[in-house]
């Protein structure tokens, strides 16, 4: 793909993602534990399921984040399109440039930054938590805080992550967790321990968020 064609439509997704947000009632729940992380000046890793991606943006509470965004081919868009948001990001993932990529996230974590992860990315198993997010809570110290979106009506893609898009005038929530830490001194049993708590608070998060997106009365 050329790069006038890569700035047109990371230029369109920017566009359509915040025209999205504009026409949806989006609301955020479960949000007080990043924020008095944040107030007291501390950073975290945000991690969210690879096919909730698409409305992230909106839904992010911090100064600016740091993003681990694959090689492939279609991580140049993804690329293009968080730069119009103000993020930066790191490029590399389980299959490609993975371990260069894990130390360059631990050094920006230790900078004080926050660093955002798709932990079943970039080409699944879906709703599957690689471990590379937990190593990377390990060295760097930083919580790792759990994220939800779900919507009323939505396009869901027959890809592998199931990708979701929104319809204009649909109502939304982000559902946020409570903090997972990991102990610079955990072995791999703990390691795993993590991994799976991780795992099944997003995939919790997202069936509660589904269901109050079922509820009119709460989304």
């Amino acid at each position: 793909m050329n790069r006038l064609k890569l700035s047109i439509l990371s230029f369109l997704g920017a566009a359509t993602i915040r025209l999205l947000g504009t026409s949806m009632s989006l609301q955020s729940h479960g949000f007080e534990s990043v924020d008095r992380i944040y107030r007291e000046g501390r950073n975290i890793i945000l991690a969210f399921w690879h096919g909730q991606q698409l409305m992230i943006p909106l839904g992010y509470r911090g100064p600016h984040p740091e993003i681990l965004i694959s090689q492939h081919r279609d991580g140049e868009l993804i690329y293009r399109i968080v730069k119009r948001f103000g993020y930066g990001a790191v490029r590399g993932s389980t299959t490609r440039g993975g371990q260069r990529a894990l130390r360059e996230l631990i050094r920006l974590g230790r900078q004080g930054v926050d660093l955002v992860i798709t932990p079943d990315g970039p080409k699944g198993p879906r709703h599957r938590v690689q471990p590379g997010v937990v190593a990377l809570a390990k060295f760097t110290g930083l919580p790792i805080m759990p994220l939800a979106f779900a919507c009323s009506k939505k396009k869901v893609f027959s890809s592998w992550d199931r990708f979701i898009v929104p319809y204009p005038f649909s109502r939304g929530i982000f559902l946020w967790g409570h903090p997972i830490r990991v102990d610079r001194d955990a072995d791999a049993a703990a390691l795993e321990r993590m991994r799976l708590e991780l795992e099944t608070a997003l995939c919790s998060l997202s069936s509660e968020a589904e269901a109050m997106c079922d509820d009119s009365d709460s989304c």
